[in-house]
């Protein structure tokens, strides 16, 4: 829910507006490709690019789309497909 002027009344809620649903391409990561740069997961505008386990994952989530990770990966580990409602 949206509040009259976009205030923020309770702080942290915004792992409560999961925006995945918002993305026309999904950015798909190659994991054999991958030079763990880090490329991707300081340049991800929303945060949705995490380390786990000694790989980075993407939060679906709240990942929006806009393909920055894929941009700056170095080796194009990192492509992209259409998103499947």
């Amino acid at each position: 829910m949206v509040t009259v002027g976009a205030i923020i009344y309770k702080p942290g809620n915004s792992e409560e507006n999961k925006t995945g649903s918002w993305r026309t391409f999904r950015p798909v990561m190659d994991r054999e490709k991958c030079i763990m740069c880090e490329n991707c997961f300081i340049f991800c505008p929303e945060g949705c690019i995490m380390e786990f386990e000694g790989k980075f994952v993407i939060n679906y989530d709240y990942c929006k789309g806009c393909l920055v990770c894929q941009n700056e990966c170095p080796v194009n580990a990192i492509t992209h497909m259409r998103e499947e409602k």
